[in-house]
């Protein structure tokens, strides 16, 4: 099969790089802007290679005769992909600013030492998903459900030996309710963690339309119940349980987090402490009930959530919305939040992510950060990028602060010889930093 023309080549790369740059807007262009965008704007180097390694092939054979107006397009593509490249670098600075801003001033002194990004595997940006990782360990398919496949999760297990339980991190992936597994988000960062010390559980949930919501957020409190249960098991320590997800996946964390113990949500294991110690959701979305005033968080409620997800209406049943919306259920109780958000996302507003942020902010007594990334659409973590690897490093230190912080609050819960639950992390900060 003949490949296309060098001009047509190069015009559907400018015309998918100006979509990474000024994605649209429009509700109707979200799917089809996210999709290009997404992939040009995280294949943003590889692209820019092939693109001068097309053009020095072009004009070797071609000479003189080189189509000028293919020529244009290969720079003016090259510009753009230059810039995206320079969006994407701008992330390691706009996260460390977070970071310094929501945990305070003690952020820095114990800070671990940073990860160098490496560059050379960016050539293979599907490298976690490979099994050849002598560090990390995976058991795949374990059930915490009788729900077949959809009751199954995998275990991350560092292959070292460990001196003391490891701190354990839970991965929900997204798919809009509808699709997805376990094992297609998340797994660069959860590869990650492993290596170093930490046990990541990626589960897989019932979705929609078939098992309509609350199906989905049952599933991922049922699956923390097995967690909090279980991971002793597999070398973990079942009191510190961090709470992760994309998307849908973002949106079900961060409900779990802020909705520990909601009967509506553990029928038959009421009982089981789903409770986590923090939360870091990416890009999620917030508002099932369009409380935000988003024009796109109502069109998102009344074309899709309704029919496909909750199978009702809002003017039929608004509390179901509004008890699904993150948005409405923080508390001044609610764990430590980091929440993550691309600035360019077309699936999800970024102002979604904002909203519930500040809205944090104003309630909750414990520590928020919030990193709105330039440049970054919806699912930027999927695979291995330059921004994706500056995230991952920046979830490892946030992660790596609470945890030390939180074992500290334990140790002197125990020094006092008291049996009394760790306070929460976030309010020993703010104390502290008062």
């Amino acid at each position: 099969m003949r490949l296309p023309s060098y001009r047509l080549r190069h015009l559907a790369l400018a015309v998918a790089t100006a979509n990474a740059l000024r994605p649209p807007r429009q509700p109707h262009a979200g799917v089809a802007a996210f999709f290009a965008g997404w992939l040009t704007g995280e294949l943003a180097p590889q692209l820019l290679a092939a693109s001068v390694a097309d053009t020095a092939v072009q004009a070797a054979r071609k000479g003189r005769r080189t189509d000028a107006v293919g020529l244009g397009l290969a720079a003016a593509s090259s510009v753009g992909l230059a810039r995206l490249i320079s969006e994407a670098l701008k992330v390691r600075t706009v996260l460390e600013d977070a970071l310094r801003e929501g945990l305070g001033d003690d952020y820095e002194s114990t800070r671990t030492t940073d990860n160098p990004i490496p560059w050379q595997a960016m050539a293979r940006p599907l490298r976690a998903f490979s099994d050849r990782d002598p560090d990390v360990r995976v058991i795949r398919n374990v059930a915490y459900a009788d729900h077949g496949r959809r009751g199954t999760l995998d275990l991350y297990l560092p292959t070292r030996t460990a001196t003391q339980p490891a701190p354990v991190l839970v991965q929900v992936h997204g798919g809009a309710w509808i699709l997805g597994r376990k094992d297609q988000q998340a797994v660069p960062l959860m590869r990650h963690l492993a290596a170093r010390g930490w046990i990541c559980v990626a589960i897989n949930y019932r979705l929609a339309p078939r098992n309509p919501f609350p199906a989905q957020i049952i599933d991922v409190k049922r699956a923390l119940a097995w967690v909090r249960a279980h991971i002793a098991e597999y070398g973990g320590d079942s009191r510190y349980l961090a709470l992760t997800g994309g998307s849908a996946g973002g949106h079900l964390a961060a409900l779990a987090a802020l909705t520990p113990g909601d009967p509506a949500y553990q029928p038959g294991f009421e009982q089981a402490d789903t409770s986590v110690e923090c939360a870091i959701p990416f890009y999620g979305v917030y508002d099932f009930a369009g409380a935000s005033g988003l024009r796109s968080a109502e069109l998102m409620r009344d074309r899709f959530l309704a029919p496909r997800v909750l199978h009702s209406t809002w003017s039929e049943e608004p509390a179901r919305f509004e008890a699904a919306s993150p948005l409405l259920r923080i508390t001044p109780d609610a764990p430590d939040f980091f929440v993550i958000h691309g600035a360019s996302d077309t699936m999800v507003e970024v102002a979604q992510g904002r909203l519930f942020a500040e809205r944090l902010r104003e309630v909750s007594h414990n520590t928020v950060v919030y990193a709105e990334l330039p440049g970054a659409q919806h699912a930027f973590d999927v695979f291995g990028s330059i921004r994706s690897e500056y995230v991952i490093r920046a979830v490892e230190r946030f992660l790596t602060w609470h945890h030390a912080r939180w074992l500290a609050a334990a140790d002197a819960v125990s020094d006092a010889g008291s049996v009394v639950e760790v306070p929460p992390v976030g309010a020993d900060v703010r104390g502290a930093a008062s």
